[in-house]
């Protein structure tokens, strides 16, 4: 059996459940319907056995693992006019659009904001030292508060679905800790997003609330989530 202290915190199912009972709701499914996806899903949850449970790897960050690179991956700075160019590319991809996009107003930040103002960081993730595949950022630095909000794309996309998006933004958030002396990291994700969010505890993350229809985006209001990273969780 799992283990709940293994598993997924309740205040993060919580914020699941009622994302995809909203958006089940919108589809028109009643509770008879709403029943039966209930008990679809447990079942494939007994069909998968306990080979589903194992919880994940500790994601726990020390001073030797806060490196820019792993056997395949490497991130650098972000310096050329073909790099703008490429992460100009990027940014027009449906994917691309919500890496520039605040989460909480749904303005836009513009490229040049991104790289040229110095509380944005960004990084440019390397596949084998040297095609670029996507990129990291700290945006909102405050060297004051120690604190960012990190942002992550894979641009390429035939490199995404890999887990090249979670493996760099473990390198970039040992970065943010160990070399940028972050006391806490933190993000906001569409609730929605099941995928990113489960990527998100992951890497360390925890759920610190929710913003009801805090954004109006491609026709409907949305719901955010907003998650954390601090030193010492």
């Amino acid at each position: 059996m799992l283990n709940p202290e293994n598993g997924i915190k309740k205040k993060t199912v919580d914020a699941l459940a009622k994302g995809v009972y909203s958006e089940a709701s919108k589809y028109g499914m009643q509770k008879p319907d709403i029943l039966r996806f209930v008990n679809t899903l447990l079942q494939l949850s007994m069909e998968e056995g306990e080979a589903g449970d194992a919880p994940s790897p500790s994601s726990t960050l020390t001073p030797e693992t806060a490196s820019m690179q792993d056997d395949e991956l490497s991130i650098q700075a972000c310096c050329t006019q073909d790099d703008r160019e490429r992460i100009k590319h990027w940014l027009n991809d449906t994917e691309g659009q919500h890496f520039l996009r605040h989460r909480l107003t749904a303005q836009t930040i513009s490229l040049d904001q991104l790289l040229d103002q110095k509380q944005h960081i960004l990084g440019l993730i390397m596949h084998e030292g040297h095609r670029p595949i996507g990129c990291v950022a700290f945006l909102d630095y405050d060297q004051t508060q120690q604190k960012a909000e990190l942002r992550k794309l894979i641009g390429e996309p035939d490199m995404r679905g890999r887990g090249y998006g979670k493996r760099a933004t473990r390198l970039w958030i040992n970065y943010g800790l160990q070399a940028l002396g972050l006391q806490k990291i933190y993000l906001n994700t569409l609730s929605n997003n099941i995928r990113n969010i489960r990527i998100n505890e992951e890497l360390g993350f925890s759920v610190e609330g929710i913003l009801r229809n805090e954004v109006y985006i491609e026709g409907k209001y949305q719901d955010i989530i907003r998650m954390g990273l601090c030193t010492g969780s």
